[in-house]
């Protein structure tokens, strides 16, 4: 049963759970640069937030504290949305909204063991409640980074279920993932790197 192997999958990510911090550039420190890290010295803004996020209800949070970084920023600065570089991550158990509803559709039960959401009869949803929310946020310029590491236990996960193999699924997971998104080796890994590239990190809770 895919519900018995699922607390031992979450327990391999139980580390990624906390918000991550890095070394800031002090006393000479540069950081060395990566060629897996150079979107995030691209994007354009005059203020760079990331947004980090591990689980259902944080998730959910990091659309609002986006809307509300972009809406304080132009009411209260007199600024505009092209002034902003906002990245939000989905990681941990989180990573499940990264994806459309074709695939809160056809693997529910799969993203149900992270999320932790069902109604009360204990079905899992079909369609992902963020989704069109995090579009319209991505309409606004903020960008997205997806955790591979965490894509690919979901992956393994779905499989043990499934007639697919876990490289059939994660290949789907990416192919209907958030347009534009960056899939990162580990989102906690991109929350420290996004700090050498002076984005403030701010961590969205439950």
């Amino acid at each position: 049963m895919i519900g018995s192997l699922g607390a031992a999958a979450l327990a391999s990510l139980a580390a990624g759970a906390a918000p991550a911090s890095a070394q800031t550039q002090t006393n000479g420190f540069v950081p060395k640069r990566h060629p897996q890290d150079q979107w995030m010295g691209e994007l354009q803004g005059d203020h760079r937030v990331f947004i980090d996020t591990s689980n259902a209800g944080g998730g959910a949070n990091a659309v609002r504290y986006g809307n509300n970084i972009l809406d304080s920023h132009i009411g209260a600065y007199d600024g505009s949305e092209e002034d902003m570089a906002i990245i939000v991550c989905y990681r941990h158990t989180s990573t499940p909204f990264a994806f459309n509803d074709a695939m809160w559709a056809k693997y529910a039960d799969g993203f149900a063991l992270f999320t932790q959401e069902r109604d009360e009869n204990g079905v899992a949803p079909t369609k992902n409640r963020l989704y069109s929310s995090i579009l319209a946020l991505g309409e606004r310029g903020v960008s997205y980074a997806i955790c591979n590491k965490a894509t690919t236990t979901l992956s393994g996960l779905i499989a043990r279920n499934s007639n697919s193999t876990a490289e059939e699924i994660h290949a789907e997971l990416i192919a209907n993932a958030i347009p534009g998104a960056h899939f990162v080796a580990a989102g906690v890994l991109a929350a420290t790197r996004s700090q050498e590239y002076g984005f403030s990190l701010l961590y969205s809770a439950s």
